[in-house]
């Protein structure tokens, strides 16, 4: 039997939650690892192209998945963008929680 029009939305409503202040706490713990890092690293880890999906579990018992992607701010061998989302699995993939840093290659964190 089809979900009718008024019980459809209903689902998203319930699918479409999220904490967002618990999502932005995780990712902030997450990039705060990365911040650590030397700007060699990232750098190699552009060229690579690589991305790192995580999955983590708060405390109230939410599954979270992280993406983390690396990429050349502006131009090759300049500035690394570190860009993480998060989000619960649900409706909330489609607009993910996101954060990013921008690191020089002098070793300085760009805009802060």
């Amino acid at each position: 039997m089809p979900l009718s029009r008024r019980h459809s939305s209903q689902v998203l409503d319930i699918a479409s939650h999220m904490n967002k202040k618990e999502a932005r706490s995780i990712l902030s713990e997450h990039l705060a690892g990365f911040r650590s890092r030397s700007y060699a690293e990232l750098a190699s880890w552009v060229s690579e192209r690589r991305n790192d999906t995580l999955e983590a579990v708060a405390p109230s018992g939410t599954r979270y998945c992280l993406e983390l992607q690396f990429f050349w701010d502006d131009k090759p061998n300049g500035d690394v963008r570190v860009v993480g989302s998060i989000d619960d699995g649900g409706i909330r993939a489609f607009l993910p929680v996101t954060d990013s840093f921008i690191l020089s290659p002098e070793g300085r964190f760009v805009g802060e």
